[in-house]
């Protein structure tokens, strides 16, 4: 794909990258087969390809500093966009859609003016949500005055739950030590997922430590093209986890979401003086929790007990997936514990919940959870798992139960 930036532009890192990575598309078109919202509407700007050409539109435009029409085009078809980056895992030429999204949606939140309630909305999910003090709140408040909230927002919010305010029961072992993320939604959400990661930990010999301090790993915001908001979360989180790194061999995510951005701080911050070189660092010493299970050592008396057997549908988040590019693994340790999987038709693509989109974009969200159910529960299953609190959440109000897949391994 050929590009007309200015030299100016091209100086910046922003430029510099976009531009390498626009030059890489052959224009193939493969990436649209696994696009979830091209298959829902079939229209090419609702597609991988037709995104970066409105990108590379937008960002010359843009470059000229002018607002043309490219700007209020771009913004409707990246709005639709879910960053599931299954493109990613079929392009043939490695474009990274992912990292050309965040400039390009960056660049409309900075250009495009938006509907006040729009405003309002994405001001209130990038502050409130991430915020260990405040979501708590919101969240009961929304509770008491559910039938008055929109559908979307209604239904996004999560029932309460005993656990959720009690601090992580952390074993005292002498053996290996783990640096346990915490997450920020996942703490009021579904708190049962730690206890049970650290249930698991504890019999394969290895102690759970929490960084108190952390706090959201910034990927909300960065989905919502704050990027200034993003990377000042990324820094909190890491001078939250800096004191905690020494002795440590890993630090575990239990939500993929959150890992997938960890696991990134390294390139996000590689531009910082002050952060780059702990950035690296961290991203480095991340782990999925599902690559924990399977590099650590079993107990010595066996596996550990994991309760009754059953039919298991897997749902594969996206930031697992395609984000991690982690598949095989949980499918397999399922397996080993006697756990029969059923089959899932189109298991690579989205389920709709994709952080804020949801509740950003209900219709789609609800079409493509929709699909996603009828093929999870089509095999007649016990019980969905996955591993990523969006997608339990977005999928729990189903007849069948969603859990994390670590639940169904521990006692």
């Amino acid at each position: 794909m050929q590009t007309h930036f200015s030299k100016a532009y091209l100086a910046t890192s922003d430029g510099e990258r976009a531009n390498a990575i626009l030059r890489s598309c052959v224009h193939c078109g493969l990436c649209n087969a696994t696009c979830p919202t091209y298959q829902v509407l079939g229209d090419e700007l609702d597609g991988p390809r037709g995104r970066i050409y409105l990108m590379k539109g937008l960002l010359e435009e843009a470059d000229g500093g002018t607002s043309g029409p490219a700007l209020g085009v771009a913004q409707t078809h990246l709005d639709r966009c879910l960053t599931c980056r299954a493109c990613e895992t079929a392009c043939p030429s490695g474009v990274a859609y992912g990292e050309l999204l965040e400039i390009g949606r960056a660049t409309v939140e900075r250009l495009a003016r938006r509907r006040p309630m729009d405003r309002l909305m994405r001001l209130w999910l990038g502050l409130a949500v991430p915020s260990i003090r405040w979501f708590p709140r919101w969240a009961a408040l929304g509770r008491w005055f559910r039938w008055a909230l929109p559908k979307a927002l209604a239904t996004a919010l999560p029932e309460r739950s005993k656990g959720s305010q009690a601090p992580l029961s952390v074993p005292q072992l002498t053996g290996g030590r783990v640096l346990l993320l915490q997450g920020c939604v996942q703490r009021q959400a579904t708190p049962a997922t730690q206890a049970a990661a650290i249930r698991y930990l504890h019999a394969r010999g290895l102690k759970a430590v929490v960084a108190e301090g952390e706090s959201c790993c910034g990927g909300l915001n960065l989905h919502l093209g704050q990027t200034r908001q993003a990377l000042d979360a990324m820094r909190r989180n890491l001078d939250a986890l800096q004191p905690h790194l020494d002795g440590v061999a890993w630090i575990v995510s239990t939500a993929s979401g959150c890992g997938v951005t960890v696991k990134d701080y390294g390139r996000l911050l590689e531009d910082d003086p002050k952060y780059a070189a702990l950035a690296a660092r961290v991203a480095a010493m991340s782990r999925d929790l599902a690559e924990v299970a399977v590099a650590s050592p079993a107990p010595k008396d066996g596996a550990p007990r994991t309760g009754p057997r059953r039919k298991v549908a897997w749902h594969p988040p996206c930031t697992l997936q395609h984000g991690q590019r982690l598949t095989g693994i949980v499918e397999r340790l399922l397996a080993e514990a006697g756990h029969e999987l059923v089959p899932v038709k189109d298991a690579h693509l989205c389920c709709g919940s994709a952080g804020t989109y949801s509740v950003l974009q209900p219709e789609l969200a609800e079409r493509l959870r929709q699909d996603k159910l009828a093929n999870l529960t089509a095999g007649e299953p016990d019980v969905i798992a996955t591993a990523n609190v969006g997608c339990q959440t977005h999928l729990g109000s189903a007849a069948c139960p969603v859990v994390h897949w670590i639940e169904l391994l521990t006692p």
